[in-house]
């Protein structure tokens, strides 16, 4: 080969070797940025807000219960159980008598409990124990989402303390049978709130609302109308009043773009 073919080729071998570094630096600048920008986005710091929505509703209770207990007391114990057994069939006619159907009603088990008196000495400075008797009772429950009749009832049930019966009849108690798809009605509610809430705020300060980061349900409150209640951190159930109020609040944390 002569020397102008030697130097020819030479040039040319230099030429591929430099177009080869000058690639691979490019590259190597590309890969500098490419890991530059995943670091910087992944470090970046993502701004944020969390709000609370709320929603409420009123309704009223469609079940009613109501609640009675009866006892007697002798000691023997056969006797007293003849004559509480005499009370439960005078209560079932009285409970028919109102209106109450038989599937409306619920007996319980008889409980029975030994009375013991303690007897106090004063010359001796000793106490002594002394059997009182044997007191049996039976609990008694109305359910009905009749709710004007069991009401009317649980007024007029002391008509059968007249007859003789040591009847124990508190307040009834309301509740809703509904009560679940009132919860998910109230969340959806609630968290339609909490993105309004956080569009308002993003709008203000110049921004955009992006992604839900983290959704939860707070508290679910029933209360009664009218009522002076105070809502408890972990929620109030109410069971006395005939209307109520449903609340329920969500936490949202959404991305501010």
């Amino acid at each position: 080969m002569s020397n102008t073919e030697n130097t020819q080729a030479t040039a040319v071998s230099g030429n591929r070797n430099f177009i080869g570094l000058v690639i691979i630096g490019i590259c190597l600048v590309l890969a500098g940025l490419i890991v530059a920008g995943a670091y910087k986005y992944k470090f970046k710091t993502r701004q944020t807000i969390r709000v609370t929505g709320s929603a409420e509703k009123d309704f009223t209770s469609d079940l009613i219960a109501w609640n009675g207990s009866y006892n007697r007391t002798d000691f023997d114990l056969k006797t007293a159980y003849t004559l509480l057994k005499q009370d439960e069939t005078n209560v079932r006619n009285y409970l028919t008598r109102k209106g109450i159907q038989p599937k409306q009603m619920i007996f319980s088990s008889v409980k029975i409990d030994k009375i013991f008196r303690s007897n106090y000495n004063e010359e001796t400075k000793s106490t002594t124990t002394t059997f009182g008797g044997y007191n049996l009772t039976q609990n008694v429950k109305v359910e009905s989402g009749d709710i004007a009749k069991v009401e009317a009832l649980s007024r007029e049930i002391t008509e059968l303390i007249e007859t003789g019966i040591e009847l124990n009849s508190p307040e009834p108690l309301y509740f809703y049978t509904k009560l679940a798809d009132l919860k998910l009605d109230l969340l959806a509610k609630a968290a339609e709130d909490a993105r309004k809430r956080a569009e308002t705020i993003a709008k203000n300060t110049g921004g955009a609302l992006g992604n839900v980061v983290k959704a939860n349900m707070g508290i679910f409150q029933i209360t009664g109308q009218n009522s002076n209640e105070d809502y408890s951190y972990g929620g109030t159930f109410n069971t006395s009043s005939k209307n109520k109020t449903a609340s329920i609040t969500v936490n949202l944390e959404c991305v501010v773009q």
